[in-house]
């Protein structure tokens, strides 16, 4: 089975380098564009079965593809809720004076909204034990960067903070083979 994980497009700049979650925020109009480039990119591309997070910003990056119609929402593809640190910048957090950084671990955990290990293993249990339970052998998966890096952290039994170095930009997508278990490149071709 090949598993491709599409990254939403570009959202409002006054949303980049936030902790988003589950805000359901929509696409830029750069964010338009781009998802229109990756419609067209994907145009020919035949999937089995189509998974998008329900929030806004990830339905629509999908809304100009063709196979849209077979897609199902669901939000077990959403980001980490961040509750009341939602949509608030690293740097904005820290002024509060609530929390300070000491280690990745250690942030990701002191902010509020969902559990980082229930956060963990609701990725885990989708990719890695709903997913190989389907007839399917192409699936598209529209979703956020962080749930793409936590998968990458399973896969590649890596530390989370190693997986979230990886650039994983607005409109990006990588494919799992789960025959291999392994990812092809990081792809990205938007402006």
């Amino acid at each position: 089975m090949k598993i491709t994980l599409l990254r939403h497009t570009e959202v409002d700049v006054s949303y980049h380098k936030c902790y988003n979650g589950h805000i359901d925020i929509g696409l830029s109009s750069k964010g338009t564009k781009q998802a229109h480039l990756l419609a067209e990119e994907f145009k020919e591309k035949e999937y089995d079965l189509i998974f998008c997070s329900d929030l806004r910003r990830t339905r629509d990056t999908l809304s100009p593809f063709t196979q849209k119609a077979q897609a199902f929402y669901t939000e077990k593809l959403r980001e980490k809720s961040w509750g009341k640190h939602e949509g608030m910048t690293f740097d904005a957090i820290i002024a509060q004076n609530e929390i300070e950084y000491e280690t990745f671990l250690q942030w990701i955990r002191a902010l509020d909204g969902e559990d980082y290990e229930a956060y963990i293993q609701r990725i885990e249990a989708f990719f890695l034990e709903f997913l190989p339970t389907q007839k399917a052998q192409d699936i598209l998966v529209v979703t956020h960067a962080g749930v793409i890096r936590v998968l990458i952290s399973l896969v590649k039994a890596i530390s989370l903070e190693e997986a979230f170095s990886f650039d994983v930009s607005y409109g990006a997508y990588i494919i799992l083979d789960t025959n291999t278990m392994s990812f092809s490149e990081v792809k990205y071709k938007l402006g």
